[in-house]
C-alpha cells in the first residue's frame, strides 16, 4: 500500500472513530456529574429517585449524555460523612441531599461544591442557611417545615383520639432537626394537656425495644418524626403498630400506604421533582447563595381506614371527610 494511501486511510478511520465523540460535545457540551447521598437503601427510595430523575427530564436533561448521576447509599447515618468526603474527592458539580440528615454530612465536607436538598426540615433553624431569601452559602432547595408541621401532626392526633393523653415520640438522635421538632411538639403537648414521652431510635435495630418502651409506659398513641430512618423502615413500623396496636401519626404518606394510620405532610414526591430546577440552575451557573429556599405550600392528610379498622378504632366520619385521602 502507498504511504499516501495509508494516511488518507489511517485520516478516515480517525475521524470515524472521534466522529461520536465530537457529535456528542457539539450536542451537549459537559456532561455534569451529579452526587446523590442517600441514607437507606435504593429500594426504599425509588419513588423519590423516580421523581427527581422526572423532574431533570421535564428540564431536557438525558442521562449519559447531559448528566450522570453518582448514588452513593448509606445504610447507617455514621457513614454518611464519609460517602459525602467521597463525592466531594470526585469534585461533582452539585450534590443532591434531600434532607437535614444527608445535607448536614454534606455540608461538613465542603464549602464550595453546591449542596441542593428537596426536603430539609428546618434550614434556617439548623444554620444550614441565613435565611431563606438570601441563603448565602453553598446549600439551597425546599423546606418542609418540619418544626411547624409536627406540632399540627401531634394536635390531628388527637383530634382522633380524643382519649389519648400520653404520647411516644420517636425521634432519630443523628437527625439534626429533630431536637427542635421535639421541642415542638413538647410545646403542643402542654397545650392539648398530652404529656410527651421521648423514645430514640438510631437504626432499624432499635424499634422493637422502643415500641417495648412504650407499650410498658402505656403511651395511647405514638408520633414517629419524619426523617430518613422512618420512611425507610416503613413496613417494619407499620408491622409493629398493629403488632403492639397502637394508633400513630407520621411525616410521609409511604408510611400510611404500608400500613400506618395516619399522616400530615406536604407532598414530598412534588418537592423531590421541583428540586431538579435548583440542580438545574447550579450546572447554569447559578449560586446557591442566590437562590431562595422554597417552602411547601401544600399538605395532605393521609388516613388508612382499613388499619383503623384492624386497631378497633373508630374513626369519626367528620375526621374522614377532612383527609384528603382515605386509605379502605
Amino acid at each position: 500500500m502507498r504511504r499516501r494511501e495509508f494516511l488518507s486511510i489511517s485520516c478516515v478511520v480517525a475521524a470515524v472513530a472521534a466522529f461520536p465523540f465530537a457529535a456528542h460535545a457539539q450536542q451537549s457540551g459537559k456532561v455534569h456529574r451529579i452526587g446523590y447521598l442517600g441514607f437507606g437503601s435504593p429500594a426504599s427510595w425509588a419513588n423519590r429517585i423516580a421523581a427527581l430523575r422526572k423532574g431533570l427530564r421535564e428540564l431536557g436533561y438525558v442521562e449519559g449524555k447531559d448528566i450522570v448521576i453518582e448514588f452513593r447509599w448509606a445504610e447507617r447515618a455514621d457513614r454518611l460523612p464519609d460517602l459525602a468526603a467521597e463525592l466531594v474527592r470526585m469534585n461533582v458539580d452539585v450534590v443532591f441531599a434531600t434532607s437535614s440528615t444527608e445535607a448536614n454530612a454534606t455540608r461538613q465536607a465542603t464549602k464550595t461544591i453546591p449542596i441542593v436538598f428537596a426536603t430539609h426540615a428546618d434550614p434556617v433553624g439548623l444554620g444550614h442557611v441565613a435565611s431563606l431569601a438570601r441563603p448565602g452559602g453553598n446549600v439551597t432547595g425546599l423546606t418542609m417545615l418540619l418544626t411547624d408541621l409536627v406540632a399540627k401532626e401531634l394536635e390531628i392526633l388527637k383530634e382522633a383520639l380524643p382519649h389519648m393523653m400520653r404520647v411516644g415520640v420517636l425521634v432519630t438522635p443523628t437527625a439534626p432537626s429533630h431536637r427542635p421538632a421535639l421541642q415542638a411538639i413538647e410545646a403542643a403537648g402542654r397545650k392539648l394537656g398530652v404529656e410527651v414521652y421521648q423514645i430514640p431510635v438510631r437504626s432499624a435495630e432499635d424499634f422493637d425495644r422502643a415500641f417495648a418502651t412504650m407499650v410498658r409506659e402505656r403511651v395511647d398513641g405514638f408520633l414517629a418524626v419524619a426523617s430518613p430512618l422512618t420512611r425507610s423502615q416503613r413496613a417494619l413500623l407499620a408491622d409493629l403498630s398493629l403488632k403492639h396496636r397502637l394508633p400513630s401519626m407520621f411525616g410521609t404518606k409511604e408510611n400510611v400506604e404500608v400500613g400506618g394510620l395516619m399522616s400530615y405532610a406536604p407532598d414530598l414526591l412534588d418537592l423531590t421533582r421541583r428540586a431538579a430546577t435548583y440542580i438545574d440552575k447550579v450546572l447554569k451557573g447559578s449560586k446557591p447563595a442566590d437562590l431562595p429556599v422554597e417552602q411547601a405550600t401544600k399538605f395532605e392528610l393521609v388516613v388508612n381506614n382499613k388499619t383503623a379498622k384492624a386497631l378497633g378504632l373508630n374513626i369519626p366520619e367528620s375526621f374522614l371527610l377532612r383527609a384528603d385521602r382515605v386509605i379502605e
